[in-house]
């Protein structure tokens, strides 16, 4: 996944992350490498990516987007790939 803006993290021990605050790297590094358990996706809420250790969630507001583009997920066994834009699927509330 190549995420446009910075996700919020939400830690196992209950910490929350934004990108700026002091800690955010180092629990940002904390999630790669890990499996996905799950994903959720909704409009109003964006996507959440649960991992072992913690979540990725990402909602950004209209004023953190600095393109057409929120992210974008590929790596699919078939080959494919998906893109997040303000105003569909899951970020309908962002148009």
């Amino acid at each position: 996944m190549t995420c446009e803006v910075w996700p919020d993290l939400k830690l196992g021990n209950g910490e929350t992350h934004r990108n700026g605050d002091t800690g955010y790297a180092d629990a940002l590094r904390s999630l790669v490498g890990e499996s996905v358990r799950s994903t959720d996706e909704r409009t109003g809420a964006g996507l959440r990516i649960d991992l072992e250790s913690g979540e990725i969630r990402l909602h950004p507001s209209r004023d953190e987007i600095p393109g057409p583009e929120i992210a974008m997920l590929s790596g699919f066994r078939d080959q494919s790939w998906m893109c997040r834009r303000p105003g569909e699927e899951s970020f309908e509330d962002l148009a």
